[in-house]
C-alpha cells in the first residue's frame, strides 16, 4: 500500500476495533473511552512500526519522543478524537491517521465509523456549494468565544458538534462552511482533518491565516480554521473587526 492506502486502511481498521470494543459490552462510562482509546493505539502504533519503520510517530495515547523531531516523515495519529462522543455512541468521533512531511501535513484520513465513512486525502468527494445562509460548527460543550462572535457577525447559524474530526469533515461533506477553533488543541486533533480538507480544495491555517505546521516540539496548536477559499478572507477580517 501507498501512504495514502495505507493511512485509509488504519483508520477504517482501528473505527472498526473501536465499535468491537464498544459492543463487547465489557466497559461503560469511562472505562469505555480509555479501552477503546489504548486498544485502538497499540492497533495504529504496531501496525505503523511494521509497516513504516523508518518514520517518525506522534500519537496522543503513546509516550512522545524525541526522536521524530529529526524525521521529514511523521505519522500523527489519534486513536478516538472525540472520546465522550465515542463512549455516548453518538456519530460526531473520529480515527486520525495523518503523515506529515516536513511539516507539511500531507497524507491523511478521518474515519467517521459512527456514519461508516472514511474521508481520504487521494480520494477526494465533491464539496456541496456554499448555501445561502452560512453554517458554523462549534463545540456542543464548550463554543469558543470567537467563533461565536463571528458567527454573529456573519450572520451564521451555529452546528453544535463533537469531536474536531467531525467538525471539519461536515465542511468537507457539505454540513457546514465554517470551523473555527481558538480554545487549544494539539497536533494530532487537526493533522489528518488538515490533510484531507486542503486536498480537497478547503482553507486551512490558523486563525492569524499563517499555515499549520507539524511535528513541533511543543505539540499544542491553539487554534485553527478550515473553511471554504472563498469564506478565508471573510473571517480573517470577521476577527479582525472583533480585535
Amino acid at each position: 500500500m501507498n501512504d495514502a492506502e495505507l493511512a485509509a486502511h488504519l483508520a477504517e481498521t482501528a473505527g472498526r476495533i473501536l465499535v468491537a470494543v464498544r459492543e463487547s459490552g465489557m466497559f461503560e462510562g469511562k472505562a469505555l473511552g480509555t479501552a477503546g482509546d489504548q486498544t485502538a493505539n497499540q492497533f495504529l502504533v504496531h501496525a505503523l512500526r511494521a509497516q513504516r519503520p523508518d518514520d517518525g510517530l506522534l500519537s496522543e495515547e503513546s509516550k512522545d519522543t524525541e526522536e521524530r523531531l529529526g524525521k521529514e516523515r511523521v505519522w500523527i495519529v489519534d486513536p478516538v478524537d472525540g472520546t465522550r462522543e465515542y463512549g455516548e455512541e453518538r456519530t460526531d468521533w473520529a480515527v486520525h491517521v495523518a503523515l506529515a512531511i516536513n511539516g507539511v501535513p500531507t497524507i491523511g484520513a478521518v474515519a467517521l465509523p459512527g456514519l461508516g465513512e472514511v474521508l481520504r486525502t487521494d480520494a477526494p468527494i465533491i464539496v456541496p456549494p456554499t448555501p445561502e445562509k452560512l453554517r458554523m460548527v462549534v463545540s456542543r460543550t464548550r463554543p469558543a468565544a470567537e467563533a461565536v462572535a463571528v458567527a454573529e457577525a456573519l450572520g451564521a447559524e451555529l452546528v453544535p458538534m463533537g469531536s474536531a474530526g467531525a467538525k471539519a469533515m461536515a465542511i468537507v461533506r457539505g454540513e457546514a462552511d465554517i470551523y473555527l477553533h481558538s480554545g487549544g488543541q494539539f497536533e494530532w486533533d487537526s493533522c489528518a482533518p488538515a490533510a484531507v480538507a486542503l486536498a480537497h480544495g478547503l482553507h486551512a491555517s490558523r486563525i492569524d491565516s499563517s499555515p499549520l505546521v507539524y511535528n513541533q516540539r511543543d505539540t499544542y496548536m491553539p487554534d485553527l480554521l478550515i473553511c471554504r477559499p472563498e469564506l478565508a478572507k471573510t473571517v480573517f477580517d470577521a476577527l479582525a473587526a472583533l480585535g
